[in-house]
């Protein structure tokens, strides 16, 4: 029966997404930092990134909230990247990472193999390194 009853309240309303999600995460955090410092803006602060992120999850207008998605995953995919790069570095033992001073692309050889030359995919550049 509750089921049904928010089913129906969401119905035509656009949801939540990956902006929500960060803005939920940020007015926690906000929220956290305002109980323990006490300052009133940052209660404010929280409470205006809170309403913007129940604002987006009831709006109908489905086609402004997938722009501001897309636009805020624009915003976050360098950051994204660079964050998935370390982590898989930092648990790959067998593979040593280089980047190609051309392009910037990354290049992954074996570990162990001396000093190899390595060839970029994407540009066809050539560089010395030790592995």
């Amino acid at each position: 029966m509750i089921r049904n009853a928010i089913q129906r309240l969401m119905y035509g309303r656009y949801g939540n997404d990956q902006l929500n999600i960060c803005l939920v995460a940020a007015y926690l955090i906000l929220y956290l930092l305002y109980m323990v410092t006490g300052l009133d803006l940052l209660y404010w602060v929280s409470l205006v990134v809170i309403l913007v992120a129940i604002f987006r999850l009831f709006s109908r207008n489905h086609t402004k909230r997938r722009a501001e998605n897309s636009k805020f995953l624009q915003v976050v995919e360098p950051v994204v990247k660079w964050y998935r790069l370390k982590k898989t570095i930092m648990k790959d033992k067998e593979h040593c990472y280089f980047k190609c001073p051309s392009c910037g692309q990354q290049l992954r050889v074996p570990k162990g193999k001396g000093r190899i030359t390595v060839t970029c995919r994407g540009c066809g550049a050539s560089f010395e390194e030790k592995s």
